[in-house]
């Protein structure tokens, strides 16, 4: 009753983007760690939900067969855009980037982790503070890294008057790809006053009497604040966590393979310690100079033994 009755009386106030036909883009973020997450990993997605005001944390997620359950759940919590955490083993951490409801989805490995609180880190940032989104331009290389900045945009760009929003730029996000990873760090701007500056002239450098200029000017620099880690992309999907694979990484090496290769090199030299044990013992025995065991040398007639028995 009461928005009718100012419709009626012309008091309500319209909305200046509707006026100008520009939509006001409306866009939230679906955070979801699943059972297994270790300490390290809490604090990353605390780090990362403190820096999305435009997000919703959600409980642990219990099955890792049914990604596609997801979708659903985003729909109910109004989010079109899902963090999904996947933790293996207790010391792994994938992250799911995905766009609901019609994808794509992109499947990343992270390493390489370190939180704000770990480091201690010198910069600071404004709660709910809108980001600046710095990209590398090997991005616009290739195609499906064009996907992927496209993701990033839409995850971790905060929209202009999203909700819980502040109506301040304090702070850069940089990703940039080296090594064939994703290296994601998170900068403060710091804005100091520069010292004055005086400026003369070299005729009247002796006298005082002269007028000097004086120059104020703001140096800008970045403080690192954090978080920081490596993103190493596995799989694109067409779909929202299902769909054709549209995209592999075959140069990817799982971290399971990873440490079966090191326990398979570690057991490699232990089995090449034992068959040098083995044939030292072999070769003693063939010269008779084992005690028990090995091959006995025939008694020499000229020995002293056998001369002063």
């Amino acid at each position: 009753m009461g928005g009718a009755y100012k419709s009626l009386n012309g008091s309500e106030k319209a909305d200046p983007a509707s006026a100008n036909g520009a939509r006001k883009q409306k866009s939230r973020v679906l955070l979801v760690p699943s059972r297994g997450v270790t300490y390290r990993h809490r604090h990353l997605i605390n780090d990362l939900a403190n820096m999305l005001p435009h997000g919703k944390r959600e409980v642990k997620w219990d099955q890792k067969s049914k990604l596609y359950e997801l979708c659903e759940l985003a729909e109910m919590s109004n989010c079109n855009n899902v963090i999904y955490f996947e933790a293996r083993k207790g010391k792994d951490l994938y992250m799911w980037l995905s766009r609901v409801p019609n994808g794509p989805t992109v499947k990343m490995h992270l390493n390489n982790i370190h939180t704000m609180d770990e480091l201690n880190f010198v910069g600071n940032a404004l709660k709910g503070s809108r980001p600046i989104l710095s990209f590398d331009a090997a991005f616009d290389k290739q195609p499906h890294l064009q996907v992927i900045k496209q993701l990033f945009l839409q995850t971790f760009g905060v929209p202009e008057g999203a909700r819980k929003s502040k109506p301040f730029i304090d702070h850069v996000m940089a990703f940039t790809i080296a090594d064939g990873k994703i290296w994601i760090r998170t900068y403060q701007i710091n804005e100091t006053e520069a010292k004055v500056k005086t400026g003369e002239d070299d005729e009247t450098e002796k006298t005082s009497s002269k007028s000097r200029t004086t120059t104020k000017d703001t140096d800008i620099n970045l403080l690192e604040m954090g978080p920081r880690f490596l993103a190493s992309v596995i799989i694109i999907q067409e779909g929202s966590f299902g769909g054709p694979i549209i995209y592999e990484n075959k140069e990817f090496v799982s971290p399971n393979q990873v440490r079966s290769d090191a326990r398979r090199q570690q057991a490699g030299r232990h089995n090449a310690r034992s068959e040098q044990f083995v044939e030292r013992l072999a070769k003693k025995g063939d010269l008779g100079l084992r005690t028990h065991g090995g091959k006995k040398m025939p008694t020499d007639a000229l020995d002293s033994r056998e001369l002063f028995a």
